[in-house]
């Protein structure tokens, strides 16, 4: 639920931009594009679910960037084609992903710090390192889903490049363990067999990579965002947020009369909203 005026915009503009494209691929039935639709309806609704579950306080804006990242990634990204029409749009997403996780986990360890109920104490260098570690797993358990998803369906998630020189033991005449450089390769002919014909499609500047630059760079890119991140949030450790902008990134937990607050309040908009639908449902009947 917003709890801010600029929270409030941002839902609203994002839920609205998503519910047009929505209608726009159902009338064209683009169903695998209303499909991410939904999806990213769903995720968007993660962040109070989280709050709700673990009785956390999340900070405007850090739902605001995980609001933000997930219509970059699904809506403009796939559906509106960004990730082939704007050079380096894939590799900025990874880069705030790397850095999004990263707070993620250095809050979750930081709560669990400071919760009464866990008898833990880390160091301020070994929370950013676990948070360092968390945003790598999570990159990494990424691309498997990229690549897991490329091959059984058939999609382009780990986008190919066309590189002109290649180092491969696989070329060595002789079959030793040796690799056998190419440079300045022109280019690469593919030949395949479609039903009774044979096709040929020809690859101009070198051959085609098929994936592996693209999750080398993601991964890089990443851990690039994490150790930003981790260094940031060693800072606020040390000071423990004093005129750092770290504080609206890292979650909190909510006391029990906070909880008892946010849950009348909620029971209070449902019961509004009942009546609301009573009304309109008697003004119908008149």
């Amino acid at each position: 639920m917003p709890k801010s005026k600029a929270e409030l915009i941002a839902y609203i503009l994002l839920r609205g931009a998503v519910l047009i494209v929505l209608v726009a691929e159902l009338l064209t039935r683009q169903w695998f594009n209303v499909f991410l639709c939904f999806l990213t309806l769903l995720l968007f609704m993660v962040p109070t679910m989280v709050e709700r579950r673990l009785q956390l306080e999340l900070p405007g804006p850090l739902e605001i960037v995980i609001l933000c990242f997930i219509f970059s990634s699904a809506i403009l990204g796939e559906i509106a084609e960004f990730y082939v029409k704007i050079p380096g749009w894939d590799t900025m997403l990874h880069t705030v992903n790397g850095f999004l996780m990263a707070a993620i986990g250095f809050s979750l360890i930081d709560l669990l710090n400071r919760s009464p109920r866990f008898h833990i104490s880390l160091s301020p260098f070994f929370v950013a390192f676990v948070a360092f570690c968390f945003s790598m797993t999570t990159g990494v358990i990424w691309e498997f889903v990229e690549f897991g998803i490329d091959r059984t369906v058939h999609l382009d998630m780990q986008k190919d490049f066309v590189v002109s020189s290649i180092s491969s033991v696989a070329l060595n005449p002789a079959g030793a363990n040796a690799a056998v450089l190419i440079r300045d390769i022109r280019s690469t002919t593919i030949l395949w067999q479609e039903g009774d014909a044979l096709r040929e499609t020809v690859i101009a500047g070198g051959y085609l990579d098929i994936g592996l630059t693209d999750t080398m760079k993601d991964l890089l890119v990443n851990c690039l965002g994490a150790v930003v991140f981790s260094f940031i949030g060693v800072a606020y450790l040390h000071r423990r947020g004093k005129g750092s902008f770290v504080r609206g990134l890292i979650p909190r937990l909510m006391t029990r009369e906070e909880m008892v607050q946010r849950q009348a309040k909620a029971r209070q908009i449902a019961d509004f909203q009942r009546q609301r639908r009573k009304e309109r449902r008697r003004k119908g009947d008149s």
